[in-house]
C-alpha cells in the first residue's frame, strides 16, 4: 500500500468522526507489517478527557485484532498544514514504535516524519 492510499483510508475514516463539541474531525489509518489496514476517527465525549483521538482508535483496533507490528500511520484533519498528532497520541505511537508517520490535510499537504522526529526523547520501555 502506498502512502497516498493510506492517507485516503484516513480521509474515509475521518467521515465517521463524532466531534459535536470541537467540530474538529480527524481520521487515521495504520498499516501493519502483514499488510492489514486499520482505521479510526476521533470520538468526543461531553466529559472531554473521556474522548479518544483517531490515532489511538486506529492503533487500538489493530492491537485488539492481534496486530502489533505497525509500519506506518496516516493522520488527516482539516488543518492549514499537515495534521499533527497531539502529545498523548505521540506517546501512544511511541509505545508501538511506529517508524513512519504521515501527517496530512484535506488540501493535499503532506509531511512524513520518523518516530524520532515526532517525539524526540520519548518515554519508552528502556526508561523503566
Amino acid at each position: 500500500m502506498t502512502d497516498e492510499e493510506l492517507v485516503q483510508k484516513a480521509i474515509e475514516y475521518r467521515k465517521n468522526s463524532y466531534s459535536p463539541y470541537s467540530h474538529f474531525a480527524v481520521g487515521a489509518a495504520v498499516l501493519t507489517k502483514s499488510g492489514k489496514v486499520f482505521g479510526g476517527c476521533n470520538i468526543e465525549n461531553a466529559s472531554y478527557p473521556v474522548g479518544i483521538c483517531a490515532e489511538r482508535t486506529a492503533i487500538s483496533k489493530a492491537v485488539s485484532e492481534g496486530e502489533r507490528d505497525i509500519v506506518a500511520l496516516a493522520v488527516v484533519g482539516d488543518t492549514p498544514g499537515p495534521c499533527s498528532p497531539c502529545g498523548m497520541c505521540r506517546q501512544f505511537i511511541s509505545e508501538f514504535k511506529i517508524p513512519k508517520i504521515i501527517m496530512a490535510n484535506l488540501k493535499g499537504v503532506r509531511k512524513t516524519v520518523t518516530l524520532e522526529e515526532l517525539l524526540p526523547f520519548g518515554f519508552t520501555d528502556s526508561d523503566m
